[in-house]
């Protein structure tokens, strides 16, 4: 959890757990009083625990990714926030509110209203044309046919497909499909995004394409985003926290450069260990103590090491790293190269 206050935060999950089965109750006490080896869990009980014990907080337009392999419980955990998964323990909050205490009417306006989901197959109607499969959540409001239109146009000019909106989905490629379900998504203008792997299936030029468009407008739209990925560099490139699930649980949570730098666990270690940790290097990160001189250049805590390199290399002797008014420490060319020795070994 981070310690941001809770009206700060879209969506929070607090303990939550996920245990398929008939005896769920019965290996929810059993995981709860620490037998949680999955596989025995299976074999006793006949049943799977899909996520175990999950804490985490979403503040107000982040984009927050959830990273694990295939069967860690990263998806499970998106269908509960849109309550397309009822818990077995613990609750999610959209706003502040508890979405398992919603009524049926309450939880179809949450999900009309507030949230928008984009899946990995997007499953356009290939009988409608494009700006009716956007305008579909719009309909089903009962909005007026000028309005979803209208709403329609707007949300794929948004994506990058004005213009289309009278073609049908067999004349778009597997990108510009995938732009349809963003749009579909952004034409009822919700609050939040919930996104289960939208790019995985696309080759790796369009994915990065579509990554760089969805950063550009969820920096215009601020939209709150709960992002569901297995590529570990998906998630460094859009998240600015990521959580790393392993079999149901939350291994860590924190920003790239803190994942990446300060693996908390030894899974989390080997998952970034072909990262390169020059990327997300900072001067605090790299100073030594020492006195500095007079005239030495003086630089922020989180200048990055492109920078410090640029700097050394422009024959200054070394750098001064002050946090306002605060000596934090100095940074020679040995600092640097140092930083440089150390990433290549742990590679």
């Amino acid at each position: 959890m981070n310690d941001r206050s809770p009206d700060a935060n879209a969506i929070e999950c607090r303990n939550l757990w996920k245990i398929f089965g008939q005896r769920h109750l019965d290996v929810l006490a059993a995981a709860r009083a620490g037998r949680v080896d999955k596989d025995a869990i299976l074999e006793e009980f006949g049943c799977v625990i899909a996520v175990a014990d999950a804490t985490f907080s979403v503040a107000k337009g982040e984009i927050f990714c959830i990273m694990g392999l295939s069967g860690s419980g990263k998806s499970t955990i998106l269908r509960h926030v849109n309550r397309l998964i009822e818990p077995t323990a613990g609750s999610v909050l959209v706003n502040g509110q508890d979405v398992m205490s919603l009524s049926k009417g309450e939880l179809r306006a949450l999900r009309a209203h507030k949230i928008g989901m984009v899946f990995q197959h997007m499953a356009l109607w290939p009988h409608k044309t494009i700006a009716d499969n956007v305008a579909f959540g719009l309909e089903v409001q009962r909005a007026d046919r000028k309005a979803c239109r209208d709403s329609a146009e707007e949300a794929l000019e948004k994506v990058g497909l004005d213009g289309w909106g009278d073609r049908y989905p067999d004349e778009l490629s597997g990108g510009m499909q995938q732009r349809v379900g963003l749009a579909r998504a952004l034409a009822a203008d919700p609050d939040i995004l919930l996104m289960d792997e939208p790019f995985s299936a696309l080759d790796p030029l369009i994915r990065r394409e579509l990554q760089d468009e969805f950063l550009a407008l969820s920096e215009k739209a601020h939209k709150t985003t709960l992002f569901v990925t297995h590529d570990l560099d998906e998630a460094m490139r859009v998240g600015q926290r990521i959580a790393i699930m392993k079999d149901g649980r939350i291994d860590q949570v924190g920003t790239p450069e803190t994942i990446v730098l300060y693996p908390e666990t030894e899974y989390v270690a080997r998952f970034v260990s072909s990262i390169s940790t020059l990327k997300y290097l900072s001067a605090s990160e790299i100073a030594v103590a020492g006195e500095v001189a007079s005239d030495a250049p003086t630089i922020g805590p989180d200048t990055p090491l492109p920078v410090l390199i640029e700097q050394l290399a422009n024959g200054v002797d070394h750098l001064a790293v002050r946090d306002g008014a605060d000596l934090i420490g100095r940074i020679d060319r040995p600092e640097i190269l140092a930083a440089v020795g150390r990433d290549l070994a742990r590679r």
